[in-house]
């Protein structure tokens, strides 16, 4: 094993860690962590069509909507709200795309109006003091008008920029496209980087479409309100367009950087002015994941094209399973835990981990899937008929092939902060206080009478009267005692009782190097032997830890699905921070590194930029160090750095001889966590021997 020499100064300390690692004797003091929840998280190629396991569900034939065509004589128009941002001032990914929709030639029955601004720089010769408007059309582009510089985050400049186009170029069909940063159904999207990155709310872009043009079900104003940014195909999202579009094109997951092929779906526009709606988003959708795909990017992708005329249904089946989630919580706590393992389980989006933050975006249709007719036996087919129904056409990478096309809110961080952003824009939704008793324990008053009133509606014949959630007992898990195996395997045996408590069960790993006098944190995971039912859980250690070009990582596994795992790796990345995503083949039995993004930030905005290595980065791991002092506290910090080349690569390395210790963590329903007793795992001459703690101590003095 190779000896660690600290490169950096200390860059955080947290102080809610697991254990404590003191002195060269290596002991174990055990901390009780009080923070919110950690991480709950758990063929390619477009299209995808979701499976389901429950009886008597079909598939939607779609073929007929996409089919649906107009007069081929008929006038378009994209109204395109173009909000630079640091993805044009750093990158120039808002020039790129403007130079796609410019090697389309236009018929004349088709044009694009575009405003510009939100970025301190452009690398084409916009002006950054200003916003611009161009007009793009059979004759090329022109410069319409220059405005002063406004706030693209602001809802008056978003209003006035739709009220300007509906005066000055309507149209038989119109298109909608947002152009930025997504967060996701609380932060919203377009985030002006000329005013702090201020965005606009659902809330606003409702209230701004609302402003300028009148919803209808019948006759919507817009063909296609579309959304090329990040994380924001969400059912608020479908939710607050009701009546403005026909369709909603949107991505549940972050984009890449290189967002929408403008080549790709104005070229299709161009060729068949007669297509309709739901046939424009199939070609935004399918020339997305190509372009994707040729730049290797397409494994973690998805997009949808959302028939907004059928949301209705969509949202009674929403409201009906938050009902029924809340109303069965209340009758039996232990559904909390339940419907955690099943939200842990399903397939979210954006970062959802203490690393990076947390968008709190989970799929609707895997999370019913994960649930199971067990939990929801009463609407969750429903939901998922509504959802099929809704979603007309979508395309997902590998990585993503549990995507349905729509998320939802579920509030993985186990913050107050985020769940009031849901609940002001969900007041009037079961699951509003169902993720209130969730993050309490109990209701409050206001929340009683709401469960009393929906109870009358949906189970008169029964009394609900909730109590409060009971979390496990430290006395029962703290230290919990470990059962070593004879095979060198750690086993927690709970029991069924205590398990009925918990959301989540993981492991930590970590390595003593003496020599240095300091323990290294490796990994937090979940990947061992799981019988909820019987409430055991099992796991060992083959002396092998993932590396990068032979330099050891923190890893953490955030999604396991058919035939692969993702992980991520925190590093900093040319000095800048950045968690790098890494993916395992079953099939290959291989790793990749899928590329670099920024975590969360404090607005709320995801990085839409996957940034590939290059060679000639600096990769400096970063890892939480215990150093062997009184008082000691984990620190983050960068213990060795590497130069990525051509024949960089992500895999498994033997870690040789050495000491390295082992420990669950067990999370209740109330975010509360519990570890188990330590255990050491020593390796010496490839051998691998497990034993207690008190035993390793004895066996030192």
């Amino acid at each position: 094993m190779p000896t660690f020499t600290p490169q950096a100064p200390p860059q955080k300390k947290r102080k809610a860690w697991p254990f404590v690692l003191l002195g060269v004797g290596v002991l174990f003091i055990l901390l009780l962590v009080l923070v919110v929840s950690l991480a709950l998280c758990s063929p390619s190629g477009p299209p995808i069509t979701p499976t389901t396991s429950w009886a008597g569900l079909t598939p939607v034939d779609h073929s007929a909507t996409l089919a649906e065509r107009y007069n081929s004589d008929d006038t378009w128009v994209v109204y395109w709200y173009l909000c630079g941002s640091d993805l044009e001032t750093d990158a120039g990914l808002a020039s790129r795309d403007l130079q796609e929709m410019m090697k389309v030639k236009l018929p004349s029955n088709v044009s694009v109006v575009i405003e510009a601004g939100g970025a301190r720089e452009w690398k084409n010769d916009f002006d950054p003091r200003q916003n611009s408007r161009y007009l793009y059309d059979s004759t090329g582009l022109h410069l319409i008008e220059t405005i002063p510089r406004a706030n693209m985050g602001d809802k008056t400049t978003f209003e006035n920029f739709l009220s300007f186009c509906n005066d000055n170029y309507p149209a038989d069909h119109k298109v909608l496209v947002l152009w930025n940063h997504g967060g996701g159904s609380i932060a919203g999207v377009i985030f002006d980087q000329q005013f702090g990155y201020d965005s606009l709310s659902l809330a606003d872009v409702q209230e701004a479409l609302g402003a300028v043009s009148n919803p209808s079900q019948s006759n919507p104003p817009y063909e296609i309100i579309g959304f090329d940014a990040c994380l924001m195909a969400t059912i608020d999202t479908a939710d607050i367009l009701r009546g403005f579009a026909n369709y909603m094109v949107a991505s549940e997951e972050m984009e890449p950087g290189l967002g929408w092929d403008y080549t790709g779906w104005l070229q299709a526009l161009a060729d068949d002015t007669g297509m309709g709606g739901a046939m424009l988003g199939k070609e935004i959708c399918d020339s997305f994941y190509n372009a994707c795909k040729k730049a290797g990017q397409a494994d973690e992708v998805t997009l949808s094209v959302v028939h907004l005329g059928r949301v209705d249904a969509l949202m009674d089946a929403y409201h009906n399973i938050g009902a029924e989630s809340l109303l069965y919580a209340c009758e039996n706590p232990s559904f909390v835990s339940d419907f955690g393992r099943a939200a842990s389980k399903a397939q979210n989006y954006g970062f959802n981990n203490r690393w990076d933050g947390y968008t709190n975006m989970v799929d609707l249709g895997d999370l019913v899937m994960q649930s199971g007719r067990d939990l929801l036996p009463e609407f969750g087919a429903d939901l998922l008929h509504a959802l099929d129904n809704c979603v007309v056409y979508q395309v997902a990478g590998s990585y993503r092939d549990r995507s349905y096309g729509l998320a939802c809110f579920y509030n993985y961080s186990g913050t107050v902060e985020d769940y009031r952003g849901f609940a002001e824009m969900r007041e009037d939704n079961p699951f509003r206080w169902y993720y209130y008793y969730e993050l309490a324990g109990r209701l409050s008053e206001e929340g009683l009478l709401y469960v009393q009133n929906l109870a009358f509606i949906y189970v008169p014949e029964k009394t609900i009267d909730p109590g409060e959630i009971e979390s496990a007992e430290m006395d029962d898990l703290e230290d919990f005692p470990l059962i070593l195996g004879d095979d060198d395997v750690a086993v927690l045996d709970l029991g069924p009782t205590i398990t009925a408590k918990l959301t989540g069960v993981y492991c930590y790993t970590a390595y003593y190097d003496e020599e240095a006098g300091l323990s290294i944190l490796l990994g937090r995971n979940n990947d061992f032997d799981s019988d909820w039912e019987r409430g055991i859980f099992k796991a060992s250690f083959d002396g092998t830890w993932g590396c990068i070009d032979g330099t050891l990582v923190y890893m953490e596994l955030i999604d396991e699905g058919e035939g692969y795992e993702l992980y991520i790796v925190p590093v900093l990345l040319n000095g800048e921070e950045y968690s790098l995503s890494v993916s395992y083949s079953y099939t290959s039995r291989e790793y990749e590194i899928l590329g670099a993004r920024r975590g969360i930030d404090d607005n709320g905005m995801a990085d839409r930029n996957l940034r590939q290595l290059e060679p000639g980065d600096v990769i400096e791991p970063l890892h939480y160090v215990l150093f062997d002092e009184p008082n000691a506290e984990f620190e983050q910090l960068a213990v060795e750095s590497l130069t990525v080349t051509e024949n960089t690569r992500f895999y498994r390395i033997d870690m040789g001889d050495g000491i390295f210790f082992f420990m669950f963590e067990m999370v209740d329903v109330l975010g509360n966590e519990y570890l188990s007793e330590g255990a050491v795992y020593e390796v010496i001459n490839g051998k691998i021997s497990l034993f207690r703690f008190d035993e390793e101590l004895e066996t030192e003095e």
